[in-house]
């Protein structure tokens, strides 16, 4: 024991167990990075007309129009009467939901707003009604 000691063998049995560690852990970091590049990369590429997109700008909306020759999509943000478009580059895609057909899509859209309305019901002012006095009668004594 005192063999390895005095020549240091057991300082590079350590010292290659820490290199060997520190490269296994930088090639597992590279495979599980190209794997969630290349989920992203697809994602992307997928979409289509009709799909709930968010944007890394925080703006949501659906995808109005895909042009794959400029990398770019339209998104359709607002309401029925206050609609918006906006052109992206694909790079802009944080999240993507599938479509669900445009049909439904505004039909889930008027029922959230058609919950957002509270109707107010008109506003009763209780007052406390005094009963009327009654009435005395005065019978007259038959003479």
């Amino acid at each position: 024991m005192n063999l390895l000691a005095s020549s240091g063998v057991g300082t590079y049995i350590l010292l290659g167990v820490f290199v060997v560690a520190i490269i296994g852990l930088m090639v597992w970091q590279n495979i599980s990075n190209k794997k969630r590049a290349k989920e992203a990369q697809e994602m992307v590429n997928n979409i289509k007309i009709g799909d709930r997109v968010k944007t890394i700008g925080g703006i949501c909306g659906f995808v109005a129009e895909v042009n794959d020759a400029e990398n770019t999509f339209v998104l359709e943000t607002g309401m029925e009467g206050k609609k918006s478009y906006v052109k992206f580059d694909k790079a802009a895609i944080y999240q993507t939901a599938p479509a669900n057909g445009t049909q439904a899509v505004e039909e889930v859209v008027k029922e959230e707003v058609k919950e957002e309305k509270v109707e107010e019901a008109p506003v009763e002012v209780a007052t406390e009604e005094k009963p009327a006095p009654k009435k005395r009668t005065t019978k007259k004594k038959a003479e």
